[in-house]
């Protein structure tokens, strides 16, 4: 028996049946044809940064430490190719060390790359896709041990389903990124109405290369962020390190972490603290690579959901919002966090086929959220809005069904690839339905 395993937000645990260390694809491609015939499951577990239990592992429990670097990369071309353990905070200084960067990223690095690509991870920016859609190649290995490559053009479906995979087609080993070439960010931080952020979010979205604000319940105003890509060799500004550590260390960590300490045990005095909250983030213009403007250290442990509603549902299910927390007495201590996303083609992203909102909403791991996360899938859901995979939230694979066009042949090719189950484990056939009966 191996030690007991969970993720960051604990809000998953599991003590898988044995864990394994693999520094190759021919080892992950033995360890998988090991378990199937002993009619294990094998789960490949990244960071552990996903809220929902896509990555518990009741069998085998396949972690990907030894399973990073670069494997090649083309200056020329900007693909880079990777191994899929790779955490994000590692590939980003590599990357521009090369003079190359990821054309977005999400704001935590924390993950393994197959960890945010598999999840459907995403940034902010309205012309620009989710992390998936850098991919140009994948190679996977699948239920029954054998190695496959697909892309565009080489197994064409497959990879349309296994950019984002849920971790249910197979262990993914390397993958080819399409880089862009190095380039910084400015990065502008001001506070706002939220009434008035709302009533001009398209423009806001349209004018900034990347765009996104958080909103705190209980408060009028939106704490807005914008983006402007900018040459590599731009007169950088960055952040001083007394700012970071005032900032970063002692108001977002220790100082609201205090705070929200005394308001899960006085509820009523979280209205309170999240005004205040707002007033204490103030603005900010700071100019370096964008990797380090683009991400945010989060240190303070919370619950999250998320969904992608429709670009054009956004404002009235943020409006609808409000107004039920201004008629009820839920104390809401962690704000929304609202990001866009460019359509794609990719079968199980939350933004296959339409621009979207991405709606993140949080509470502090000390308090309760159940009836506010009822209440905000409740909301979105009903804007059109799809689950993040790795976020916390109900639906199960009838609704699912109803919110993907390729839902159906996502799930055939899953029955296809593998027929047994091996790479299933509950969260997966509760959103995707039974693959099959491995014990």
């Amino acid at each position: 028996m191996t030690a007991r395993w969970e993720n960051w937000a604990r809000t998953e645990r599991a003590t898988p049946d044995r864990t394994v260390s693999p520094s190759s694809t021919e080892e992950v491609a033995t360890v998988v044809t090991a378990a199937a015939a002993a009619g294990s499951s094998v789960k490949a577990v990244g960071s552990g940064h996903s809220f929902s239990g896509i990555a518990v592992a009741e069998g085998v429990q396949l972690r990907p430490d030894r399973l990073t670097g670069v494997v090649r990369a083309d200056t020329g071309s900007g693909l880079v190719t990777v191994r899929a353990g790779m955490p994000l905070h590692r590939l980003n200084p590599l990357l521009a060390e090369l003079g190359l960067a990821l054309e977005i990223v999400g704001d935590i690095d924390r993950q393994t790359v197959a960890g945010a690509l598999t999840t459907g991870t995403h940034g902010s920016g309205g012309r620009f896709g989710i992390m998936a859609t850098q991919v140009r190649e994948l190679e996977l290995v699948l239920a029954d041990g054998s190695v496959v490559t697909c892309s565009a053009v080489e197994r064409p479906d497959l990879f349309a389903a296994a950019r984002v995979s849920l971790g249910a087609l197979g262990v993914i080993t390397t993958v080819t990124l399409q880089c862009v070439p190095l380039f910084a960010l400015r990065g502008v931080d001001r506070p706002q109405p939220l009434q008035e952020t709302l009533e001009s979010l398209d423009d806001l979205v349209a004018a900034h290369d990347h765009f996104e604000f958080f909103w705190f319940p209980h408060t009028t105003t939106a704490l807005t962020r914008r983006f402007t890509r900018l040459p590599a060799g731009s007169r950088m500004r960055p952040r001083s390190r007394p700012a970071r550590t005032v900032e970063d260390r002692f108001l977002a960590d220790h100082a609201f972490e205090r705070l929200l300490r005394l308001g899960a045990r006085r509820p009523g005095l979280v209205p309170g603290i999240t005004r205040l909250a707002t007033r204490l983030t103030g603005s900010r213009d700071v100019t370096d690579l964008a990797h380090r403007v683009f991400v945010s250290p989060r240190n303070v442990r919370f619950r999250e959901g998320e969904y992608a509603v429709p670009r054009d549902a956004v404002v009235d299910a943020l409006s609808e919002l409000r107004r039920w927390v201004d008629t009820h007495d839920e104390a809401v201590s962690f704000p929304f966090e609202v990001r866009f996303a460019a359509a794609d083609d990719i079968w199980l992203s939350p933004a296959h086929e339409r621009d979207v909102a991405y709606v993140a909403f949080h509470q502090y791991h000390r308090m309760p959220h159940d009836r506010w996360f009822r209440v905000c899938e409740d909301v979105l859901g009903a804007a059109g809005g799809r689950p993040h995979w790795g976020k916390m939230h109900r639906l199960g694979a009838a609704e699912l069904a109803g919110l993907y066009p390729r839902f159906a042949d996502f799930t055939a090719l899953r029955a296809d690839v593998d027929p047994s189950g091996v790479f299933a484990n509950p969260y997966l056939d509760r959103v995707l339905g039974s693959a099959g009966a491995v014990r």
